[in-house]
């Protein structure tokens, strides 16, 4: 035969031959919950009407040790999506669109190389520019049903009737009673409260129907079989503490994973079991290319935990948090099986800062209310005062993390190991968080994030120092930190002014003063925070604070408007600059608008 025509021939096999090698990989059908923690009578939770999850869980495997990487939706979601830690990306803060590098793929892409049919119902949220060719169905009616015969899928239905928005509206009539639902020990029992933690549960009732429906549906369609089910939440939540913030209420998640018997041989635990395996959302995106027999790129910075190419149970579960909204704070985050560690770089800053979006349930003004009358116990006050730089809970034995266990001489081998993990990982994947969001939205103009991290010009060890300097309450950095204050990195200049902050250091007074001419602006309004904080220049911190909404930079904006929002009538000066934002049209995200609103509400009201 001519070599010609034997190559043709073989061309024609392989094609030929490539659906059938697809339609031997299982489907892949993720159902995601919003906004929920372990709230799930499989969990333990009692109070609980998840009849559907439970029933499902005796027949699949059980994650207990679940986490997601950060406490609320863009980010976490950038993470499955890519199989990247944000913080290393650039892609930390809640809703932005700072680029990844090329390289970096939305895995389903490599699911549609191998055959597959891909489909999102409907949420995406990444948090970075999208990869639309990811999917051959995006929207609210796409459905796996819609691929060609025998080809196999990788599915995604997105529950969002537990989502944070469905307490925004108090119901009138509710299947669980307010009376009778169980309150954490940090939630006062206000009528609003007990009301709200009901009506979440009926959501989650909702959310469970919804679920058994998607399942029935798939053993309908006789694809019950061939398809690996996983069911997650998309982060903790929901109630003020739990979504967005660092404890095991924001980061822990719900997991439980079938394999029907044809690939139970891909998991090393039997269904019906329970899994106390560290698992995170780093590992999703291996897992599903591992599960197809699908090579996981190298780039991917998790392990799978199912399939061919599982890798060794890691040590730790990392998490993290950057902006929230409207509002600047940075903190990152060990849990092993027993103890989580959080580090909080921006101590100064409360936990409950006032935010447009979570203040829209009922709940969290009765819970602030209190506080302010002084009603409030010392385990239900902390969440409306500043941080300490370390926290350390045993999980076991303090599910609601009250208990710092940070300064107990008993639990100082534990703390340094987990504060030397934090910090190994953070160098390890080159954390661009301590870089200002200012100066991030200005590189992310030209390079992504983790290009910048990798191209000589981010001297990571160095800006890491001085922020843990800058963030450990320690007087004894002072003349560090005011040293740092002329540094040529501008990331220097910013912690040396912020750290100043914290430790609200009059003998700054000087250098900062200086630094309100710096040529970085990030820098000028940390240094005027230092300076208004302090009581040592109040006039010169408003006047550059001021000039600082001037700028045509929205993180600079709303760095200024977060500064000035502790400032109350003193901000007076600033107003009309305010009036002018909060009168803008927002182009894509609206955070420095925000700010300005509620800064002008704040000062009408202190009047």
């Amino acid at each position: 035969m001519h070599k010609l025509t034997r190559k043709i021939l073989l061309a024609i096999l392989i094609i030929a031959l490539r659906p059938a090698l697809a339609q031997d990989r299982p489907n892949i059908l993720w159902i995601v919950s919003e906004d929920n923690t372990i709230l799930l009578g499989s969990y333990g939770d009692k109070f609980a009407t998840t009849p559907n999850l439970d029933q499902f869980a005796t027949e699949s495997i059980r994650y207990k040790n679940a986490f997601s990487t950060a406490p609320v939706c863009a980010p976490s979601r950038n993470t499955l999506i890519t199989g990247m830690y944000p913080p290393s990306l650039g892609t930390e803060h809640m809703r932005s669109t700072y680029p990844s590098p090329a390289f970096v793929k939305f895995f389903p892409k490599y699911l549609r190389e191998a055959g597959y049919y891909t489909t999102n119902n409907a949420k995406k949220d990444y948090n970075t520019p999208d990869q639309l060719d990811a999917w051959d169905e995006s929207s609210n009616k796409a459905t796996y049903k819609n691929r060609k015969p025998g080809q196999p899928f990788f599915a995604v239905f997105n529950l969002n009737v537990s989502h944070e928005s469905s307490l925004h509206e108090p119901l009138p009539a509710l299947k669980h009673d307010p009376e009778k639902v169980p309150l954490p020990p940090y939630h006062p029992a206000t009528p609003e409260l007990k009301h709200d933690w009901a009506q979440y549960y009926d959501k989650l009732e909702e959310m469970d129907r919804q679920f058994g429906k998607l399942l029935q549906e798939l053993k309908d369609e006789g694809l019950a079989e061939n398809t690996i089910v996983f069911y997650y939440a998309d982060n903790g939540g929901v109630l003020a503490r739990s979504k967005r913030f660092m404890y095991e209420s924001g980061l822990h998640v719900p997991l439980i994973v079938h394999l029907p018997p044809k690939y139970a041989h891909l998991a090393t635990q039997k269904q019906g079991s329970v899994s106390d395996r560290l698992v995170t959302f780093l590992d999703f995106a291996p897992t599903v290319l591992s599960l197809v027999d699908i090579k996981v790129p190298d780039y991917m910075q998790g392990g799978a935990f199912l399939g061919k190419q599982q890798k060794p149970e890691p040590s730790y579960a990392y998490g993290f948090r950057g902006r929230m909204d409207e509002r600047i704070d940075m903190s990152r985050s060990v849990r092993d099986k027993k103890f989580r560690y959080i580090r909080n770089y921006l101590p100064n800053k409360i936990y409950g800062q006032y935010l447009e979006y979570l203040w829209r349930a009922p709940s969290v003004k009765s819970w602030e209310d209190l506080y302010k009358a002084g009603k409030l116990n010392a385990v239900q006050s902390k969440f409306w005062e500043q941080k300490p730089a370390e926290e350390l809970f045993d999980v076991d034995a303090d599910p609601h993390n009250i208990h710092n266990l940070a300064g107990d001489p008993k639990y100082q081998k534990e703390l340094t190991r987990l504060r030397n993990a934090n910090e190994q990982w953070i160098k390890s994947y080159k954390d661009v968080g301590f870089i200002p969001e200012a100066i991030i939205y200005e590189i992310a103009k030209t390079t992504p994030l983790y290009d910048y991290a990798r191209s000589g010009k981010y001297d990571l060890n160095k800006i890491a120092a001085i922020a843990d300097q800058a963030s450990s309450r320690n007087p004894a950095n002072t003349q560090a930190l005011i040293k740092a204050l002329v540094d040529a990195d501008a990331s220097v200049r910013y912690w040396g002014a912020t750290g100043l902050t914290v430790l609200k250091a009059a003998s700054g007074k000087v250098a900062l003063q200086k630094a309100l001419k710096d040529p970085e602006v990030s820098v000028r309004i940390a240094a005027a925070e230092a300076l208004y904080v302090t009581g040592t220049d109040k006039p010169g911190a408003i006047a550059a604070l001021t000039d600082a909404l001037k700028s045509d930079n929205p993180y600079a904006r709303l760095q200024a408007l977060n500064v000035l929002d502790l400032t109350g009538k003193d901000a007076a000066p600033a107003l009309p600059e305010t009036e002018k934002i909060s009168e803008q049209k927002a182009e894509m995200f609206d955070y420095d608008i925000r700010a300005a609103k509620v800064l002008l509400q704040n000062y009408k009201s202190s009047k």
